[in-house]
């Protein structure tokens, strides 16, 4: 009986090693699609991390990769652009399964003047956000 249990977890830590050099991070990608020189702001926050702003000029990519996390991984973005960056948008990019932990998963988010369209690189992107016109509260403050 001892032997069988040292068979299977001789056999539970090789299985255990093999994956652990497959297992690959999980990555999210902005593209600024959007016309002319217009700047896309990116401000991404996940349960852990403050990924600080950046600033895309139209063309140039942002992107970040990590691990899920056994607890959920969840990563939530605002993005905004235009004049004073008044459209915005802000959505989750990212939302692990908890328990079921995803490796080498990929969200691309690109960035076009109608909208934020979504994919995962196998499909044509789609439609999922569109932007919201920020109206600047001009009331002036009581101090």
């Amino acid at each position: 009986m001892n032997n069988l249990y040292s068979s299977l977890f001789l056999i539970a830590l090789c299985l255990g090693l093999s994956n652990a050099v497959v297992k690959m991070k999980n990555s999210v990608h902005f593209i600024n699609s959007l016309a002319g020189n217009n700047v896309l702001k990116i401000h991404c926050l996940s349960d852990e991390d403050d990924l600080g702003y950046h600033l895309l000029k139209s063309g140039e990519v942002y992107d970040f990769s990590f691990y899920d996390s056994i607890f959920g991984t969840r990563i939530n973005c605002d993005l905004a652009q235009g004049i004073e960056f008044r459209f915005h948008a802000k959505f989750m990019a990212y939302k692990g399964g908890g328990l079921i932990l995803h490796y080498g998963k990929k969200n691309f988010w690109f960035c076009r003047d109608n909208g934020i369209y979504f994919t995962h690189g196998k499909q044509t992107p789609k439609l999922e956000y569109q932007w919201v016109y920020k109206v600047r509260d001009m009331t002036p403050s009581p101090y």
